[in-house]
């Protein structure tokens, strides 16, 4: 039977106020998570989280440790929570390239790493402004990569999103969800969890775009395209796709492609999000 589990690799923190006008003053705890996909011989990594600390990433990696600062405990990447499943890991699916989505990658040399062609690309000329800290990609990467063409994906006419078929079979869709990062997609499996990165700093941040504060907004890659994102990713729920955001909470040890329809803030997906 496929399942779908979900780690905790490192967690970071900011202020809801200094994301979205007029939300409280609250300071949230984001966890960076990892989703694991298996399904007979196929063990498919979505993101890989933060990389063990100390960073040697110089002084970019200084200014994105101020800016959001990680909390990685001892034992908490997945590399080191896999420990000898690490190597059963087919294939290694990454949203964009941000350090708490790639952090994980060196444990995984073997894997596939399944990119979009402006992942690769800025893999190949990554720049501040990207937010891709090189140090943090493994050395030796370009054969293993995969990366998806902007043509191979398709519009899903159920969910309205445009999907690619990674494996052909329909069980494990890219889908563009451009915005947030140059390139950056969400994954579609069983035709019923959508894993939507960070299209959405969580579910009850989703279509508050309008709110968001100018450095956030900056800082995204392209504002117009993520606020259409939110309202694409709000449609596709209302058809009974179910949505499951990087940065949120989520059970452990809980197979996430039961229904579950009460979200990780302890709210219906339908009562909309902060006041």
């Amino acid at each position: 039977m496929p399942s779908l589990r979900a780690f905790v690799c490192g967690t970071t923190s900011h202020g809801v106020h200094q994301l979205l006008r007029g939300a409280p003053r609250e300071r949230r705890v984001f966890p960076a998570n990892v989703f694991l996909y298996e399904d007979g011989d196929r063990r498919v990594l979505f993101d890989t989280g933060y990389a063990p600390l100390p960073w040697r990433t110089g002084p970019a990696g200084w200014a994105y440790r101020r800016l959001l600062p990680p909390t990685i405990p001892p034992g908490a990447s997945i590399g080191e929570q896999l420990g000898a499943e690490a190597a059963t890991v087919t294939h290694v699916v990454l949203s964009h390239l941000h350090p708490d989505h790639i952090g994980g990658l060196a444990a995984f040399p073997h894997a596939t790493v399944v990119v979009t062609e402006p992942m690769r690309r800025t893999m190949a000329d990554p720049t501040l402004r990207a937010g891709v800290l090189k140090a943090l990609l493994p050395a030796g990467l370009e054969p293993r990569l995969q990366a998806v063409p902007d043509r191979a994906f398709r519009l899903d006419e159920t969910t309205g999103l445009r999907t690619a078929d990674l494996f052909g079979d329909g069980t494990y869709r890219l889908v563009d969800l451009p915005g947030h990062a140059d390139g950056h997609v969400g994954a579609l499996i069983a035709g019923r969890v959508l894993l939507a990165g960070d299209a959405a700093w969580g579910r009850d941040l989703l279509g508050h775009e309008a709110r968001i504060r100018p450095i956030p907004r900056a800082v995204a890659h392209d504002a117009t395209a993520q606020a259409e994102t939110a309202r694409l990713l709000l449609d596709a729920e209302r058809t009974g796709v179910r949505l499951l955001f990087s940065h949120d909470h989520h059970p452990s040890d809980t197979d996430l492609l039961q229904d579950q329809r009460t979200d990780e803030q302890g709210q219906r997906a339908d009562e909309g999000g902060p006041s």
